[in-house]
């Protein structure tokens, strides 16, 4: 059983990533349910959650660190889901129903709700697996409870639990879940030149008005290939094409689909929020990264990784990112070289079939 939430797509993209890598490996031998178990108990109710949530890190950052470090300071989280009465009785209703071998959460709240239905003494039956979605900056929330494994993206994280006191023998580093097709052969990026073109991918982030001014900037750099994921903003797709129709240079657009990888793997750069997701599968694409927007908390890790190994930079204003990409294609994209050497080496991108094999191991 998989668990996950819809508060921040990355949480979601790593469910996929490890169902996908189940059925992968094991099409026949494993059964395999996901649930975001918030939605499924709260309906409408949840939606106006998220829409809260999303406002709330977009609008007012200050007042989600403030929320974000009290929750790293407390020592105890069971008591406070305890309000979720619907969620806990599906919860244990699917428990008894499917009986799964392994509980697998991708969100930290699972865990917490899980040591009030089954207690936290002794070897646990079901498993219990926590998959950790952010780098360096994580948060206690998803470690001060019972868990027999804590699946790590990178050392940096693992460190983390590390000092905090969790067992080694519990940490395991595998990478994060990335989609499986990461991990199929793909035809080898060729550098940036004349002949080539210089591709950057704009993935537009939620609830962000400026994008259309930095997509119309981006389209009048001279030789840049330009697209444009516009996800399901009915709006946002509307504003883009407008200005896909008043700009000389053409550029594409693309709603929600299955083809980041695809996306990724071709374009030199990406140019998008340090979502734990989206970090992670530019590492496996090997696809050099311009942050220009850092939820605080959870994301400021995931972006210091990035410029940390020299794989990319973060410019949180228009100008700085028209900036970063004009430099990163100067003379002979020496910069990209540099980027695209580093970030080459971070990614994992067997991540999701190597947990697979993990998970049906226990």
């Amino acid at each position: 059983m998989i668990l996950t939430a819809g508060f921040g797509e990355g949480h979601n993209s790593a469910a996929r990533g490890l169902r996908d890598g189940i059925r992968r490996v094991a099409p026949e031998a494993a059964q395999v349910q996901l649930h975001d178990l918030f939605a499924e108990a709260y309906g409408l109710g949840n939606d106006w959650a998220r829409v809260l949530y999303m406002g709330m890190i977009s609008r007012t950052p200050r007042v989600w660190r403030a929320i974000y470090n009290w929750l790293d300071r407390q020592e105890k989280f069971a008591p406070d889901y305890r309000i979720f009465v619907a969620l806990k009785n599906r919860f244990a209703r699917l428990l008894t129903e499917f009986q799964p071998d392994v509980v697998v959460s991708v969100y930290p709240a699972y865990p917490h709700i899980l040591d009030d239905l089954l207690g936290q003494n002794g070897i646990s039956q079901p498993k219990r697996v926590i998959v950790i979605t952010d780098s360096i900056s994580v948060n206690a929330i998803w470690y001060r409870c019972c868990s027999d494994y804590f699946l790590l993206p990178n050392e940096q994280s693992a460190a983390v639990l590390l000092q905090a006191g969790i067992e080694p023998e519990k940490i395991k580093i595998f990478g994060f879940p990335v989609h499986p097709i990461f991990a199929q052969p793909s035809e080898v990026r060729l550098p940036p030149s004349n002949g080539t073109g210089q591709r950057v991918l704009y993935i537009i982030n939620a609830a962000n008005s400026a994008a259309p001014q930095l997509v119309r900037r981006l389209a009048g750099l001279p030789q840049i290939q330009l697209t444009v994921t516009v996800g399901r903003d009915a709006g946002l797709k509307i504003s883009v094409e407008k200005i896909r129709r008043t700009v000389t240079q053409e550029f594409e657009t693309v709603e929600w689909s299955d083809e980041l990888p695809r996306l990724l793997r071709a374009n030199h750069l990406v140019i998008s929020k340090a979502g734990g997701a989206t970090v992670q599968e530019a590492m496996a694409a090997g696809c050099p990264m311009i942050i220009n927007h850092i939820i605080p908390g959870q994301e400021e890790g995931n972006a210091r990784f990035i410029v940390e190994a020299k794989s990319g930079v973060v410019a949180l204003t228009h100008d700085a990112v028209i900036s970063a990409v004009q430099n990163a294609f100067a003379n002979d994209a020496a910069q990209w070289r540099e980027w695209s050497h580093n970030i080459s080496n971070l990614g994992r991108p067997t991540a999701s079939l190597d947990i697979a094999k993990f998970l049906l191991s226990l």
